[in-house]
């Protein structure tokens, strides 16, 4: 088996192009099931946020465009769109790259957490939907105990950063005094609780929280004694807010043109700061050419980004050599069970062949034949077809001058070294 990871991310691909490739949660388990049915792929999982969508594939001998059809098929885009924003990555490369995702080294955000978390999340449903073996599962956990040791071994965790935080950096620059500022927040996720908290802390005491459900909007209000409200009830507290930051798995918009216009008006156009986290976009493109909007994207956070990632840049180094590290572990672990697999295939091959001739040894004594003879003839036989195979195979080596093939069956068994021909020298 190989391992595979196939996608897309912020790095090679616009915010544009990722939302049309990212996938609903709720259609993950079907969409696992389509990968895995695809020939000759046998373990998948897949991890989709605003930032990346990415397909790690337990396969043999898989071709990169056997998942990129499907991908062009599932989601009804131009191969041409992706061509250049896709990386297929195998062996080695694969691992490596896995487990730098997972400790944030790949992030937007260098060392940001919440890519853990993700990408746990992407293994736990991917086992839920029976899409993971023993090669996806050993690969996860190795990656998930690397990320932890990346996380407590070195500095990168420390004064911990992320795109809810550069959201709420940004709007620090636009409204000077943030105590006097109002906020909705659009959904009730891990990203939107982290604003929130970054919110407080900032001085906003004035937050709403908008939600599918409202059970799960009040939960998170509760915390920092917000007011929540259903998506339904958007219209009608739109216009109390200065900052709007939304990060829901909505497949579409939810805040449309012409409802940031009506809101606009009743405030009498005073601005309105905006950040859209999501992947596919919660708020409309074209909210952007409102002249009292100002909107960002996840990707126009990334100045503010790169200021943080200069202080982790040392830690980021000892970083890539605990993730080598785990590389080289995991790599040794696969080949050792190629090893495995190649005993138990001898030991069955040997196990076949001693029952074939020892159930031929018990017919002859049954038959009254002389036991000594018998148990000679048994030994005999069993030794010869034992080293049928093996013999043939070092002869034609020799032949062909391949003396490493004879060196490791010595090493192999435990042989004596071939003694070197003796000369005798002449003494007179």
């Amino acid at each position: 088996m190989g391992i595979w990871a196939l996608g897309i991310n912020h790095k090679t691909a616009p915010v544009a192009v990722r939302e049309r490739v990212a996938f609903d949660p709720a259609s993950m388990p079907a969409v696992l099931g389509e990968v895995q049915a695809l020939d000759p792929v046998s373990e998948v999982v897949i991890l989709s946020t605003c930032n990346r969508t990415e397909i790690y594939c337990s396969a043999d001998e898989l071709r990169e465009e056997v998942i990129v059809d499907w991908l062009v098929r599932h989601h009804h885009i131009d191969r041409r769109d992706l061509d250049s924003a896709l990386y297929c990555l195998t062996s080695e490369q694969a691992v490596q790259h896995t487990m730098r995702v997972a400790s944030g080294l790949d992030s937007l955000v260098l060392g940001e957490p919440q890519i853990l978390g993700q990408m746990k999340s992407a293994f736990a449903v991917a086992q839920e939907a029976g899409t993971v073996g023993s090669e996806l599962g050993r690969l996860f956990r190795q990656t998930f105990s690397i990320a932890k040791r990346v996380r407590t071994d070195t500095a990168i965790g420390e004064n911990p950063v992320s795109v809810a935080f550069a959201a709420v950096r940004m709007a620090q620059h636009i409204f000077a005094d943030m105590a006097n500022s109002r906020a909705l927040l659009i959904g009730a996720g891990e990203t939107i609780e982290l604003v929130a908290r970054h919110l407080y802390q900032a001085g906003v005491r004035d937050i709403i929280v908008a939600n599918r459900t409202l059970a799960r909007a009040q939960n998170l209000a509760q915390e920092f004694h917000a007011e929540a409200v259903l998506l339904e009830d958007i219209p009608n507290v739109l216009a109390r807010a200065d900052i709007v930051i939304s990060s829901t798995a909505s497949p579409l918009p939810i805040l449309g043109k012409g409802m940031v216009e009506k809101a606009l008006k009743k405030r009498r156009h005073k601005p309105m700061f905006m950040v859209d986290i999501a992947v596919p976009r919660d708020i409309e493109e074209e909210v952007g050419e409102l002249s009292d909007v100002y909107l960002y994207s996840v990707d126009d956070l990334r100045s503010i980004i790169e200021e943080n990632v200069r202080s982790r840049e040392d830690a980021a180094r000892q970083a890539e050599e605990l993730i080598l590290s785990g590389v080289d572990h995991f790599m040794r672990e696969l080949k050792a069970l190629d090893a495995v697999q190649t005993l138990t295939d001898l030991r069955s091959s040997i196990d076949e062949l001693r029952e074939e001739q020892l159930s031929k040894a018990l017919k002859q004594l049954e038959n009254g034949a002389d036991a000594e003879k018998v148990l000679r003839q048994f030994a005999h036989t069993f030794s010869n077809k034992v080293l049928h195979a093996p013999t043939t195979a070092l002869r034609k080596a020799g032949a062909e001058g391949r003396l490493e093939v004879l060196d490791w069956t010595r090493e192999l068994f435990s042989l004596n070294s071939p003694a070197a021909p003796s000369s005798s020298a002449d003494t007179e």
